[in-house]
């Protein structure tokens, strides 16, 4: 595969995987994991503190739904009850948007303005309406305040206001808080929660902190400092009672709002995605991260998609057509490195898709380990398809067992039976024929001895012009390899005379074959050089059976004494004693002429 075409299927897979994160199909599991592995519980610095309309108080006070404006009233009076021991802000998370009855409603704005140190909710509906952009032309605004409802004239003239809208994020989980509302008449409203801040800091001489990082909308991301349930809260019965005294308050901030489950004012969020938090929890969340000034930014989807891809790319070249061991460490390196990541950049200051780098990787190991194995599984197959045109199956399943190992060099010493065959005629036969012709000739025969061998289970090592070898009993060990090496000795003599009549009346010209077959211990494996190696036998075994061969007239088996012992009397031979005289051997080395196998 071309460097180039490599690159852009790499190149064509990381973005796949890019566009898949990009989709937004996985959102909702990576904003699950990503909640409970950021948000962590930390302990609030005891500063604001819940008076909860919780259910003691609904069933000291009576139903809510018949409950008057004096109730806050009578509240707000007890907290505070004098300047001395009044509270930093107290922040009513209820809304109050309109007049009923004239005592009630004079007497809570009474209230609110005494000290100047309470906050009412105000609360906007948002939909979709025609908006101007600044170059004249109109669009439609998905976010837009449609309605506003503010407190009534007289508490909205003594306490300062902001609102308490809680906007839940596309899988209803409640992570974000919004800033602060732009009205049409030009207006900006603070949440409930920075007016709250805002005013904390200047009850106690602080300088106001700087504000957190907001999306177009308003939008910030929230870090919880607990979970549901994990701060202060009292019964606003108690406050009532004067069971908890008013300098208990003094100087800190109360937030006074529904503790309810019947009162509906809850919702599930980032810190826990199984118990509801209150909204009044929730504003009180918010309240703490803008005065720690503990901030998180997101990363824009953008960038961090961009770095995804590089970042994929650079995983498949570590995956492509590495062996399983080395991808999965560096899988496990790159996950474990990615999360590892993700929480240093929380710890400072930025928010990252935890999910994004693990699955998109895994996603890609798991396609590469699948790519490996079919490319090996077709190499392999190759490789026999090929190796068999060559070599027995034998050996190429030996070598496919072995794997990587079965084609180092190296050989091991083992008992074989080799057999050496030659055609005889070849050479004066090739001067008088074309170059067509004697390939055609050569070709039947060497296909009538490969044919032979493999038929009687051995290992056919090479061709050498006219002539080859084979042996039994390697690579893996044979019953009676010797009567198998004679079996295709035979039967090579038999079909070369068949093969001779036809090539006559073809041709004009018949050919027949010499062989030898030696019996013996010969050192088999793979033999030569790391670049170039044979998988063959080597030894004076082997040198013996080649020069039975040559000395073997035409249609003509020798054999030796050790290959006629092992057959026994299941063959007929003829002894030539020490006549013949074979290259390399002492006086009194035995030959026989194989008659015929009983």
């Amino acid at each position: 595969m071309g460097k180039y075409r490599k690159f852009l299927i790499m190149a064509l897979a990381a973005g796949l995987v890019t566009a898949l994160m990009a989709s937004g199909v996985l959102d909702y599991a990576d904003l699950a994991v990503s909640d409970r592995f950021y948000q962590s519980r930390s302990a609030s610095d005891g500063e604001i503190v819940l008076v909860g309309i919780d259910q003691k108080a609904l069933e000291d006070i009576g139903p809510y739904s018949q409950w008057g404006r004096e109730v806050m009233a009578a509240a707000l009076a007890a907290l505070n009850e004098s300047e001395a021991c009044r509270p930093a802000v107290i922040a009513m998370d209820v809304l109050y948007s309109g007049e009923t009855d004239g005592a009630g409603d004079a007497r809570l704005a009474e209230e609110a303005g005494r000290y100047g140190n309470v906050v009412a909710a105000c609360a906007a509906v948002f939909g979709s309406s025609l908006a101007e952009a600044e170059t004249g032309e109109y669009y439609l605004d998905n976010f837009s305040v449609i309605a506003f409802d503010a407190p009534y004239e007289a508490l909205g003239e003594a306490a300062e206001q902001g609102h308490i809208n809680a906007m839940l994020d596309r899988d209803g989980i409640l992570r974000h808080h919004l800033l602060e509302i732009g009205l049409e008449d030009g207006r900006r409203v603070p949440s409930l929660a920075l007016k709250t801040a805002e005013m904390y800091r200047e009850y106690h001489g602080m300088e106001q902190g700087a504000l957190p990082p907001a999306d177009a909308r308003g939008f910030w991301y929230l870090p919880f400092c607990g979970v549901p349930g994990d701060m202060e809260a009292i019964s606003l019965s108690d406050v009532l009672s004067g069971k908890v005294p008013a300098d208990y308050f003094a100087g800190k901030i109360v937030l006074i709002g529904p503790y309810a489950a019947g009162l509906q004012d809850s919702y599930l969020t980032a810190a826990d995605h199984a118990a509801p938090m209150y909204g009044m929890e929730f504003q009180a969340n918010a309240i703490q991260a803008l005065l720690w000034e503990d901030y998180r930014r997101e990363v824009p989807d953008g960038i961090q998609l961009t770095a995804l891809f590089f970042l994929l790319l650079l995983a498949l070249a570590g995956f492509w057509k590495r062996k399983v061991r080395l991808s999965t460490g560096l899988w496990l390196l790159l996950c474990a490195g990615a999360v590892g990541f993700c929480r240093l950049m929380y710890d400072r200051g930025l928010v990252l898709h935890l999910l994004w780098i693990p699955l998109g990787v895994t996603a890609l190991y798991v396609g590469c380990i699948a790519f490996n194995y079919m490319q090996a599984s077709l190499e392999k197959r190759r490789i026999t398809n090929t190796f068999e045109r060559y070599v027995a199956p034998e050996i190429v399943r030996e070598i496919l067992r072995e794997g990587t190992g079965g084609l180092e060099l190296g050989g091991k010493l083992t008992r074989i039976a080799v057999l050496f065959v030659d055609v005889r005629g070849f050479t004066p036969m090739s001067e008088r024929l074309k170059p067509t012709q004697v390939v055609e000739i050569l070709n039947c025969y060497l296909s009538l001895i490969s044919d032979c061998i493999l038929k009687n289970g051995g290992t056919l090592d090479k061709f050498v012009g006219d002539a080859a070898m084979a042996f039994w009993g390697a690579p893996l060990p044979q019953e009676d390899y010797v009567m198998h090496a004679l079996k295709a000795a035979a039967d090579m003599a038999e079909g070369s005379r068949a093969l001779s009549q036809e090539l006559l009346k073809r041709y004009g010209r018949t050919v027949s074959f010499g062989i030898g077959v030696h019996v013996g211990e010969a050192v088999v494996g793979n033999i030569g050089s790391a670049k170039r190696m044979d998988y063959t036998a080597i030894g004076d075994t082997v040198n013996t059976a080649a020069r039975l061969e040559a000395n073997a007239p035409a249609g003509t088996i020798y054999i030796s004494r050790a290959v006629a012992d092992e057959a026994g009397e299941r063959i007929r031979t003829t002894s030539l004693g020490d006549t013949v005289k074979l290259k390399g051997k002492k006086e009194g080395f035995e030959v026989l002429c194989l008659e015929e196998i009983l």
